[in-house]
This record gives structure tokens, sequence and C-alpha cells, in this order.
């Protein structure tokens, strides 16, 4: 069991019962999955740029990622339906835990300039949007072999009612947000 989920299941479980006074074990919040979504927009002009942002997020996740293709043309972008020009990896289990342990207590503290994550990243159903500006944070990442530096999103979903009960879950994990 990852140190992540030991204090989940050891800490934050009494805590968010004292907190909020949830009458049955399955109200209480917990991580559902973890998104990691990429764009890519130069993929439309050339495919290299998509298999080098694929193994990429492979060696960060451990999880091969799922190409995702527009949904309808655009030709000021010169964009066709159906081409690819993205990636997502979605980590459920042990592997989510994993790798928020590891962007917790590692990837962070590599950021520039970092003074903690804004309120406004909830979208109202108790899940967290964060935007990375780019890949090399990651200590996995070998900076050689890095041709094009690129951002990505990261989505912790919970099963929390309200954006309230999200923050205070997430913020006990250990995900600094703005004061």
């Amino acid at each position: 069991m990852s140190v992540t989920k030991e204090k989940y299941v050891n800490e934050l479980i009494p805590a968010l019962v004292k907190q909020f006074g949830y009458k049955n074990v399955m109200e209480i919040p917990k991580l559902e999955k973890i998104v990691l979504n990429t764009g890519i927009g130069d993929a439309t002009q050339n495919q290299h740029f998509l298999d080098l942002a694929v193994e990429e997020m492979t060696t960060i996740t451990g999880q091969k990622p799922v190409i995702t293709r527009a949904k309808k043309s655009i030709s000021n972008f010169k964009l066709r339906k159906g081409m690819p020009i993205g990636c997502k990896v979605t980590l459920r289990g042990s592997r989510m835990y994993e790798f928020l342990d590891r962007f917790l207590n590692i990837t962070i503290a590599r950021i520039r300039d970092f003074r903690g994550f804004p309120d406004g990243c909830f979208d109202g159903r108790g899940s967290c949007t964060l935007g990375i500006r780019e890949q090399l944070i990651f200590p996995e990442i070998n900076y050689d072999k890095v041709e094009r530096v690129r951002g990505m999103n990261i989505t912790l979903v919970t099963t929390a009612e309200t954006d309230e009960e999200a923050k205070v879950f997430l913020e006990l994990l250990g995900l600094p947000f703005r004061r």
C-alpha cells in the first residue's frame, strides 16, 4: 500500500468524519481516478510530435496513453475530423496512488515560482483540474530527449458532493492551495 493510501485510511477518514459529520462510510470522499491529458497541436503537421508525447506520458505514468482525435474539422487550424491531436491517461487503483504520491512529494517541489494551486480549479462537482506548464518537472523525463516543452492537465476526480468537501479532502491529502 502506498504512503498516500495509508494516510487516507488512517488519518483522513477520521478527520473528514469529525469535520463534516458523515453518518455513513460511503459518504466519505475518496479519490476515484486521476486523468492526465495533453494536447499536441503540432501533431496535425508532424506525427513525430505525437509519438514523443505518447512516449513521455508513458514514462510519467507507467501506463500507455490513449490517443485523442478531433471531433470536428476546423479549417483555420488545418484540422480534419478524426485526426490525432492529443493523448490522455486514466489512472485508477494502486497506480493512481503511486502517481499521486510522486506528484505530491517530488514533482510539486520542482515547479518554478510555485505558490500553490488556485482555488478556482474545481468544477462544481468535486473534481479538481490542475494545469502544468511543462513536463520537465517530472523526474522521470530525460532532459536530453525532450524536443519541445509542452504542458498538460491533471484532473483529480473525487466522490465529494461539493467543492468545499473536495478542497478539504485534497488539502488533507497534501495538495497545496493558495491562501
